[in-house]
């Protein structure tokens, strides 16, 4: 191996967007803080940079700079990396924020740059990816996924050796199945493309070096999923809880004689659980949750503490923080709960988006958007 590649690696997460797919949500927490499996979004990625030698990370923030700035200081400590702000004053797009952070980008050791553009779950094989990079030399590699649909996506038409050939923008008769996955690589020399104006990598820089020869597709293996909007965010809750399965994690919940689950639940050790609750398929409980007796949960997310009463029923929805569920209550149909909402007993919920510190006392209609 070349002393190049022995040198520290740094990366950009762009993190700057509002988060409006995933609300109400991200009313109370920038979206790449929201917890995903008992763990932030963005702790997720960084753990997986770290373990493949990335040692500083720049976060290219806008929205929520305050929180963002208390994440960086309580967890360069914990996570032993250094984090790095580059905040944009107006968008900029997703090339714009690696211009604005180009001068701290240009100071690292070595010639590699990961940056990560989708809140995404996968297995982030970075590793292998890095390998294929360097084996291939050019400029840039786009990790791709396949999709069963791709006429809804931009697809990414590659060669037999993988150099990116051309873009082909939600195709109507089948030309391929690969699509952006969100997860790039690009030598220093890329950053000379980039400039702190709005400007699209997908639209305007990605074409350009497919174009020149110096765009290469790396395949995902296993399961991958945009979790920015709540229905992406449970399936891909299912699929993370799925491969914990195969990999036989011990973060999976196992049933004794009070604790009772069904297939796949993740239980943060905190939580509380009282005899005669049944939880999963697809469940986590978040910190501090405490679940009553008579509760059935499934394909579900509780943040943290929440609490469930006597013989409430939940499925397939998004519970938020410090929330409070009635006894006889029915949570149904993608509903997604802000910060702080009080339900109370005997309430049916389905399809509900419901905003923080809101209490609800009586059936709501299917569908409704409730403010206030």
């Amino acid at each position: 191996m070349s002393d190049n590649q022995n040198k520290p690696l740094k990366a950009l997460l762009l993190v700057g967007g509002f988060g409006t797919r995933l609300r109400p949500l991200t009313l109370s927490k920038a979206k790449p803080l929201i917890e995903f499996v008992n763990k932030p979004i963005l702790v997720h990625q960084i753990e997986a940079l770290k373990e493949v030698g990335v040692t500083e990370i720049v976060l290219a923030i806008n929205y929520q700079p305050e929180r963002m700035y208390d994440f960086l200081k309580e967890n360069e400590e914990k996570y032993k990396i250094k984090i790095t702000c580059s905040k944009e004053d107006i968008p900029l797009g997703t090339a714009g924020p690696i211009g604005l952070a180009k001068e701290i980008l240009q100071k690292t050791e070595g010639d590699e740059i990961f940056v990560f553009n989708r809140d995404i779950t996968c297995k982030f094989p970075l590793k292998q990816m890095l390998e294929f990079h360097r084996k291939h030399g050019k400029e840039g590699t786009i990790a791709v996924t396949k999709v069963k649909d791709p006429s809804q996506f931009g697809v990414i038409l590659s060669d037999e050796n993988r150099k990116i050939l051309d873009f082909i923008e939600k195709p109507q008769i089948f030309v391929g199945d690969n699509i952006n996955a969100g997860l790039y690589i690009f030598n220093k020399k890329f950053l000379n493309r980039v400039n702190p104006v709005p400007t699209s990598i997908e639209r305007e820089i990605f074409p350009q070096m497919a174009k020149e020869g110096e765009l290469y597709s790396f395949l995902l293996e296993g399961f991958w999923k945009d979790i920015g909007q709540p229905k992406e965010y449970l399936i891909g809750t299912e699929l993370y809880l799925n491969n914990l399965n195969d990999i036989k994690s011990d973060l999976l919940a196992k049933n004794n004689d009070v604790k009772k689950f069904e297939g796949n639940v993740v239980v943060h050790p905190s939580a509380k659980i009282e005899d005669g609750a049944l939880i999963g398929p697809n469940v986590v409980i978040g910190e501090n949750c405490v679940i009553k007796k008579g509760v059935r949960i499934k394909n579900s997310v509780l943040m943290q503490k929440v609490t469930v009463n006597e013989n409430s029923f939940i499925s397939n929805s998004i519970i938020g923080w410090n929330s409070i569920i009635g006894k006889w209550v029915r949570i149904e149909g993608l509903s997604v709960f802000g910060e702080f909402v009080t339900i109370k007993d005997e309430v049916l919920i389905n399809k509900n988006i419901i905003l923080p510190n809101v209490t609800i006392k009586a059936n709501l209609k299917e569908g409704q958007i409730i403010l206030c």
